[in-house]
């Protein structure tokens, strides 16, 4: 009864068991830190309970501060950008399509018209330069406002629809023909011509600078001079002088520039020619070596002698045509007169002959003197001797005798001219006058 069953708890075989694992269990102890990992104490009443964090300078973060913002501005630049190119990109592909498609209809291959006449704002008449005339559309881009009676147009090569606006209908070279520098020759480079000199004033420049004393005269001004004579006598020269002292504008135009190569340009130039002349006002036409286009007219087969033969014609109407040409003087030169045609000389359209002969002795002197007065000549030269002989010779030859004399010196390294310098220098000139020693030079 005192010994209890083996099974049940409480009995002295348990308490036993528990003692043995409580024997077993080893007892907790800290662990042992080592030196390395061993924390060192701060010195301070607070230790390192209260440790702050390491700051840095204020500067170097407000610096960066800077540069990220600037990064950030560009950024939404860019994006800003981009956006503003994805929304525009429709928009510029469709101006593209336009002007292509433009292009397109304007084609690369365009004709030159005149416009006749404006039927509405959409179809016009325009002749073309064959002189066909054509019933054409007008394209909508095309600026209407600009369009009047006698402009030149752009036309298509297929439909001859206008396709654009010349503005400037006016021949380039009538740009070129107008002196905008005036030459530096004067009167007084002009030795002797004191009677010639004196009617292109009366004719030319009174005309334009006094008008008034005609109007109380009860006359007309003359409209045109012509001057003719030998080669060499001073025409041209005595032009470039009315150029130098007049303040009109001065148009300069070689007689062969109006004979041009296809049907209907020469009288067309012509006609440009006097349209700038009016429009810069008061102006001098100067159309040298006129016989190039004014030979009396006869029956030819050759086209090119109609052509010119049109073109003179053209000359003639607008020197004496219905329009007044009252600030537009014309100066002619030649030395060929008796081959003109007696309409283009007769009074009414060139009012004054001025004739220039070969100088005389007192001209040759005066001549002599202007050429040689910067030169530097020796004590030995007589100019009496050189302007005393009797030499048939023209301005252009004593000029060219000075100038030879010069050439002559500077051969030898001599900076005077001596006598026997203008001695051999008016051999050679007076050698080459002489027609039959022109002629052995081409045997």
């Amino acid at each position: 009864m005192g010994q209890g069953q083996s099974g049940m708890p409480g009995g002295p075989g348990d308490s036993k068991k528990k003692d043995q694992k409580k024997a077993e269990k080893p007892k907790y102890e800290p662990p042992v830190q080592s030196r390395a990992h061993k924390k060192k104490k701060r010195k301070g009443p607070d230790g390192g309970a209260t440790k702050l964090p390491g700051v840095y300078p204020n500067t170097r973060c407000k610096l960066k501060l800077l540069k990220m913002e600037r990064i950030k501005d560009h950024l939404l630049l860019e994006e800003e950008f981009v956006q503003n190119q994805e929304l525009l990109k429709p928009l510029d592909d469709k101006i593209a399509e336009e002007r292509a498609r433009i292009d397109e209809l304007r084609g690369s291959p365009m004709g030159v018209g005149t416009l006749e006449e404006l039927i509405d704002d959409d179809h016009a008449i325009v002749s073309a330069t064959s002189g066909t005339e054509y019933y054409v559309s007008i394209m909508s881009f095309v600026d209407k406002d600009l369009l009047e009676p006698g402009c030149s147009v752009l036309l298509h090569h297929k439909s001859v629809s206008i396709v654009g606006i010349l503005a400037d209908d006016v021949d380039p070279m009538v740009s070129v023909m107008k002196l905008d520098k005036a030459p530096t020759e004067s009167y007084a480079d002009i030795g002797g011509l004191e009677n010639q000199i004196q009617e292109i004033k009366e004719s030319v420049e009174l005309p334009l600078t006094h008008p008034e004393l005609y109007e109380e005269m009860g006359i007309k001004p003359p409209k045109g001079v012509i001057l003719y004579g030998a080669p060499g006598t001073g025409k041209t020269l005595l032009a470039k002088a009315v150029a130098n002292q007049t303040s009109a504008t001065f148009l300069r135009i070689v007689g062969s520039e109006l004979i041009q190569k296809y049907l209907g340009d020469g009288p067309r130039l012509c006609r440009q020619i006097f349209q700038i002349a009016a429009e810069n006002a008061p102006s001098i036409v100067f159309i040298d070596e006129i016989d190039a286009i004014g030979t009396k007219r006869y029956e030819s087969s050759s086209g090119g002698e109609r052509e010119i033969q049109r073109t003179m014609l053209e000359l003639l109407n607008q020197l004496d045509g219905f329009d007044d040409r009252g600030d537009v003087k014309v100066i002619m030169a030649t030395n060929k007169i008796e081959s003109l045609d007696p309409a283009l000389i007769r009074p009414g359209r060139i009012d004054r002959k001025i004739l220039f002969e070969n100088p005389d002795a007192n001209t040759k002197k005066k001549i002599l003197t202007i050429h040689t007065s910067k030169m530097s000549l020796s004590d030995d030269v007589d100019l009496e001797s050189i302007v005393n002989a009797k030499d048939d010779l023209s301005g252009a030859d004593i000029k060219a005798i000075c100038t030879e004399a010069g050439l002559l010196a500077l051969r030898e390294r001599r900076m005077k001219v001596t006598a026997e310098d203008f001695k051999g220098a008016k051999e050679r000139v007076m050698k080459n006058k002489i027609e039959e020693n022109l002629e052995g030079l081409y045997l």
